[in-house]
């Protein structure tokens, strides 16, 4: 007989919800949830569609947060099975979202199914806050939740996202918060001429090069006990009218700062214009905040966690901020603590993306042993 976790998993797959869509996930994880005794609170936003599940009225809430919605398949001829049509060869369930994070997803339900029915009058409350575009611009999805839930004053206690944590194999890592990330788009503005004429042009690209190799090379901070130190890095530079003899109107660079709580956004784009006002070139910035930095202490949350890591897989996780970011960046400025445990992201948005059966069950066992942990 299938595990139900793997079950659950396969049906979610088969579902090609490629971001925004949620092409009718949530509503098979509401399902599963109202036999447990949840209310649920459909959140549409423009193309997005946000579901916030709820069982109990008290505090503190336990919530598990993900979303429903996956990259694009990509080049199918470089599938070995197609994408949507989940396949279990060798004990390893492959299709889009197998890893990130529909495997999670039905680890967290099938665990929260068992977890209500041997404790059902368990402490606190436990919530779903599930969404359908964290891959994509991330404007309409969990943030605008957030938002919702902060204007009536429902508070999130603890969370765990169940985004693929782990790295070489299950639950090694736990990530206990992430790294800010600020983006920038520079544009250095000259005047255009033929270049055999330097009198009467004034070159962008050597006005941005000075300006460019000044900010690669700022030391921002040491880092802390959590987190490395903050990098820079350029990501695009773009000028040129495609002549060789043409000197540009402007060029164009972009680049990021991924920062540690050691700084602030403020602070990062203070000192950036400083720097260019120093130089005295003409320009125009436009910034991104794409999310500021978390940390979640060892505390209540981290302490459940990895107390039920170690009784159900026998060894202690270790705590981490590195990689990308995730949807924790909405939810913990509210006071919420906020880790991130799921599978190994070994696959997660290539080709053939694949995750252990053995895995899903084993994490199904840990969000159980959390939420005994947590709440009783």
């Amino acid at each position: 007989m299938t595990h139900p976790t793997i079950a659950l998993a396969q049906a979610l797959i088969a579902r090609e919800s490629v971001t925004p869509e949620d092409a009718g996930c949530q509503q098979m994880m509401q399902s599963h949830l109202s036999k447990a005794g949840f209310e649920h609170e459909i959140l549409v936003f423009e193309d997005t569609t946000n579901m916030w599940s709820r069982r109990g009225d008290k505090s503190p809430v336990f919530c598990f947060a993900g979303h429903t919605d996956v990259v694009p398949a990509g080049d199918l001829s470089l599938w070995k099975t197609p994408p949507f049509e989940p396949v279990i060869k060798d004990g390893v369930l492959y299709g889009r979202g197998a890893a990130d994070m529909k495997g999670s997803l039905a680890a967290m339900l099938v665990a929260t199914e068992r977890f209500v029915k041997d404790y059902p009058d368990h402490k606190g409350s436990i919530a779903y806050l599930i969404t359908s575009d964290e891959e994509g611009p991330f404007i309409n999805g969990t943030t605008r939740v957030i938002d919702t839930l902060e204007a009536r004053n429902e508070k999130i206690d603890m969370c765990i996202v169940g985004e693929p944590s782990s790295s070489l194999q299950l639950a090694d890592i736990v990530k206990n918060g992430r790294r800010g990330s600020i983006s920038a788009k520079l544009t250095f503005h000259g005047k255009q001429g033929h270049v055999a004429y330097p009198d009467h042009v004034t070159n962008p690209i050597h006005l941005a090069m000075p300006v460019l190799a000044e900010l690669s090379q700022i030391h921002w901070d040491n880092g802390n006990e959590y987190f490395p130190e903050t990098s820079f890095q350029l990501t695009n530079i773009e000028g040129g009218t495609g002549a060789l003899n043409v000197v540009p109107q402007t060029v164009t660079a972009w680049f990021n700062l991924r920062y540690s709580t050691e700084l602030t956004d403020a602070i990062i784009v203070e000192r950036v214009e400083s720097i260019l006002k120093q130089h005295g070139v003409k320009y125009d910035i436009e910034w991104t905040y794409n999310g500021k930095p978390f940390i979640t202490e060892p505390g209540s949350l981290v302490n459940s966690v990895q107390k039920a890591i170690e009784t159900v897989v026998g060894k202690e996780a270790s705590l981490s901020t590195s990689g990308g970011t995730s949807d924790g960046r909405f939810i913990a400025p509210t006071g919420a603590q906020v880790i991130e445990l799921g599978p190994v992201n070994k696959t997660i948005h290539q080709v053939n993306e694949c995750v252990s059966c053995d895995d899903l069950i084993t994490l199904t066992d840990i969000y159980y042993q959390s939420l005994v942990n947590a709440l009783t």
